[in-house]
């Protein structure tokens, strides 16, 4: 097996330009945690208030690759950050789709290419009598969604 230096000896400009771009993608963590922080303190305040289940962070941000003892210590927080950066991401992927679920839960006139797991709930685009009749329905939907209510295995 070669060793880092010999790897960045045989190709300098791969690595040069790869450390070039580290500070693009880590800096990226100070809005992930934003996103985090934000996304907990708005569930935390409005979903009591529509009565919408919380999303459990903890089934979202999954910590664990970073323990993996037969990864070096440059891997190990390449992977914590990214496992953070993803949970994150589908943590608060979760929280706008409840809200959207509960606010405004019309399908796009358009197909979406990757829609979340409740759009399948959605009253259909332009159907304005439906939507008022079937509102109430899709609340209560969306207010009897709780951990594991996702739809997809």
């Amino acid at each position: 097996m070669t060793t880092l230096a010999q790897r960045i000896k045989n190709d300098p400009r791969k690595y040069f330009l790869m450390a070039l771009t580290s500070p693009v993608i880590y800096g990226l963590i100070v809005p992930f945690v934003i996103a985090d922080v934000c996304g907990t303190v708005y569930q935390a305040l409005c979903f009591p208030v529509y009565g919408i289940p919380k999303v459990r962070r903890r089934d979202y941000v999954l910590m664990d690759r970073g323990k993996l003892a037969y990864l070096t210590p440059f891997q190990k927080l390449n992977c914590i950050y990214c496992e953070y950066a993803n949970g994150v991401i589908a943590y608060v992927g979760e929280i706008t789709a409840r809200t959207e679920w509960f606010w405004c839960p019309i399908k796009h006139e358009r197909d979406v290419k990757y829609p979340h797991d409740h759009y399948p709930e959605f009253l259909a685009h332009g159907d304005a009598d439906n939507f008022r009749a079937k509102l109430r329905e899709v609340r209560k939907k969306c207010r009897a969604c709780e951990a594991g209510c996702r739809t997809r295995a």
